[in-house]
């Protein structure tokens, strides 16, 4: 069955079940879930809001967004669904990313397809953020911390009764003309869980507050687009789940099928856009609760099927032998993630709880970009990028927690993970244009001649405590050593002496042409955490949370001749760049709090709420600053609530971003605010919302957007360095939902 066909078939299915949410029906057959094993509480203030999560997702199709108001995350531009979320100024593969317990991977060079983009924001029943100080258990090949995002846990009907329901949603965003629908339904016994979700989302391109180019043509044979308009930021997403679950007394068995289907997404700071991408995702869990503990088992399957071409906005067609023949640059890659899980919770008494763990998690990657009929320099072989990269990791752990009285917890934690990678041997296009493959002297036989063969030997180690002297204050401390080996293109992308190809290795978003390293070793971060939480029942609350951490052989850019003998010298202001092992220090603090304002009789209630993020990142080995650091930023909202009527009007506040890495020729950009309207209303059984972004529309590049590349021909040197992907304009977004 094709994907579009199935997007049908699940719409009709959708309008069927929707009938019956317009009677006047109160649905009041309570839940009964299996409970999870329990872990240490989470640190202070770092679980998304529910309030949060519920606006958040009528304003957005991207998941990844639905932490931009959570101490210590900001967002990386990307495409309209693949934002990469940082963790105090460490981004990407750096941070572990469990989506449904799952630990999944880019298997994209431009990590078009990062792992939060596997879910749609509308399945998203829950999410956890630990920054920096992540327990053992919950983390492993990561330095930054961990991100949890989970969908609906299963539900039972009480006794032999039925439980039915769902909900229909439909949304509207002006700015890009975003639209699509959300459906969920489920049905259940005392044993036995049915739940079902989709999804489908439709956008063009966004646009600025003002002409930031000149309007024209987005390249020959192209589209036009105007001043304004951000190019290749247009995209289609399609998202289906299916959960089966079964019970009986405290054993569940937890069924989830996943597919996901995006037929394009352009990307304004790649040179590439995505023209394909298919995943499918196997997730069977089994939770057990006994006398002495609980006990989890899992295994999970995702494979992803991803193409990549120059989309609507960008040349494709390149002079050959003769005008316009050269079709494009089709790259593709195949990505197979498989992992299992086994993990007990051991209550030795009532203080203290004793988790043991082991995981293994197999990923297999190819990477190649075909032939190019009539081209000179991209046939007449396929250009293998990664050849059957493998990377493969092996855990074990052990954490110990212990609750010593009323006011004191401690969690202590050892995890060691054995990660080991390998490729095949790799070509160009040509050998006589990129090197002969067997032979030792060119460049890619000088890769194939090497051991490729990687194993890392990786220690984490957590301890944390928490300390509650009474119900107005809570304070906790932590320290923790976390260690990440590089991913499979860090290591072995190997081409250095062709700036096109390196361009398209580039997963950062700068436009700069990248080339990997073999002999890098693992980055080990040691972290210091310390929170304080403040706090007068229903009054006000305060958090301050201040951090240092310094990591070892941290894996960051460096000119590309540092590394090769040859490098190509470029014309268009962009830099070719390899990657060492160097150290840098990142420190900060989060600060976020609330305050209750009172009510008005007949008016509502009124609350106030604030968040400060700073963080200062700097390699210590250069002297330089660290990439894509986002500014000190804030944020203050007044909300009002009167019933079933909630609104919030806030405005996000980010200074100019002066420091900026010279290696990579970072642009900075200057300070800005912005004004937000929420406003959401519950009749019955329906939610209406209604957002307005950018309420002055207010024209501002995105401290963390990246380079513009989102038109023209940009496989060549006719994009010139030097602007910035801007944010976006006014946007009035509206959405419907309604539960049955």
């Amino acid at each position: 069955m094709s994907y579009p066909v199935f997007s049908r078939i699940s719409l009709c299915a959708a309008l069927f079940f929707a009938f019956p949410a317009f009677a006047d029906v109160e649905i009041s057959a309570p839940p009964v879930t299996v409970s999870e094993p329990s872990l240490f509480p989470l640190p202070i203030g770092m679980t998304a809001d529910d309030a949060d999560l519920a606006r958040l997702r009528s304003a957005t199709g991207d998941t990844a967004s639905l932490f931009s108001n959570t101490p210590g995350v900001t967002l990386q531009g990307a495409g309209g669904v693949s934002s990469l979320p940082a963790l105090h100024g460490l981004a990407d593969d750096r941070i572990r990313i469990k989506v449904d317990g799952m630990d999944l991977i880019s298997a994209c060079v431009n990590h078009m397809n990062p792992p939060l983009s596997y879910i749609d924001p509308a399945n998203v029943a829950s999410a956890q953020v630990y920054a920096g100080i992540t327990p053992v258990s919950l983390g492993g090949d990561s330095i930054a911390g961990t991100i949890q995002v989970n969908s609906a846990a299963p539900e039972f009907a009480v006794d032999e009764e039925m439980l039915t329901k769902g909900q229909i949603s439909t949304f509207y965003r002006s700015n890009n003309h975003a639209r699509g629908v959300n459906f969920s339904a489920m049905l259940a016994d005392d044993q036995v869980s049915v739940r079902y979700t989709g999804s489908a989302i439709k956008a063009g391109d966004a646009e600025a507050a003002r002409n930031f180019k000149p309007a024209g043509r987005a390249a020959a044979l192209r589209g036009w687009l105007a001043g304004n308009e951000i190019g290749s930021t247009a995209y289609e997403a399609q998202n289906h789940a299916l959960n089966i679950a079964f019970k009986h007394d405290n054993h569940l068995l937890d069924l989830k099928l996943g597919l996901q289907y995006i037929p394009y997404q352009g990307f304004p700071n790649q040179r590439m856009d995505m023209t394909s991408n298919k995943s499918e995702q196997i997730n069977l869990r089994y939770v057990g609760q006994f006398d002495w503990g609980n006990l989890e088992a899992a295994i999970f399957n995702e494979h992803t099927r991803h193409s990549m071409q120059f989309g609507d906005d960008k040349l494709y067609w390149y002079d050959g032998t003769a005008a316009f023949n050269v079709a494009g640059m089709p790259m593709d890659t195949e990505g197979r993630n498989t992992g299992v899980t086994l993990k007990t919770d051991i209550l030795l008494s009532e203080r203290d709880t004793l988790r043991v763990g082991a995981e293994y998690r197999r990923y297999r990657l190819d990477d190649w970009w075909s032939a190019v009929a009539n081209s000179v320099m991209m046939a007449p072989d396929t250009f293998w990028n990664i050849r059957n990269g493998k990377r493969d990791r092996t855990a074990v752990y052990t954490e110990w927690e212990a609750r010593w009285n009323n006011q004191w917890t401690t969690l202590a934690g050892l995890r060691h993970e054995t990660v080991k990678m390998n490729t095949d041997a790799v070509q160009g296009y040509s050998g006589a244009m990129y090197g002969d493959p067997g032979n030792p002297a060119s460049i890619p036989g000088a890769f194939n001649a090497r051991d490729r063969s990687k194993t890392d030997h990786n220690l984490d180690f957590t301890a944390l405590a928490r300390f509650t002297p009474d119900a107005e204050k809570t304070f906790e401390a932590g320290y923790a050593i976390k260690t990440r080996s590089p991913n499979l293109y860090e290591r072995y992308v190997w081409s250095s002496n062709n700036s096109m190809v390196m361009n398209m290795n580039n997963w950062v978003g700068d436009g700069n042409g990248y080339v990997g390293n073999l002999d890098l070793d693992p980055e080990t971060a040691h972290t210091v955490s310390l929170a304080g939480k403040w706090q007068n029942a229903q009054k006000w609350n305060l958090r301050v949370a201040p951090y240092y951490s310094y990591v070892r052989d941290y894996i960051d850019a460096v000119p590309c001749a540092q590394i090769y003998a040859t490098c190509p010298a470029r014309a268009d202001g962009f830099v070719n760049l390899s990657l060492a092992n160097q150290n840098a220090r990142l420190y900060g603090v989060d600060i976020s709090g609330e305050l209750a304002l009172g009510s008005i009789a007949d008016i509502g209630t009124f609350s106030a709420n604030g968040l400060i993020n700073y963080t200062h990142g700097k390699n210590t080995t250069t002297d330089d600053d660290l990439y894509n650091i986002m500014p000190l930023n804030a944020t203050l909202a007044l909300e009002h609530r009167l019933n079933n009527w909630s609104n919030r009007l806030e405005t996000k506040m980010v200074s100019a971003k002066t420091r900026t890495q010279a290696v990579r020729k970072e642009l900075q950009t200057g300070g800005y605010a912005l004004l937000n309207f929420y406003s959401s209303y519950t009749w019955k059984q329906v939610r209406f919302d209604l957002g307005i972004e950018n309420l002055l529309d207010k024209y501002y590049a995105n401290p963390l957007g990246g380079a513009y590349l989102g038109q023209g021909a940009t496989m060549m040197t006719a994009i010139q360095h030097g602007t910035t992907v801007p944010g976006w304009g006014r946007s009035i977004n509206t959405s419907v939902t309604v539960m049955f």
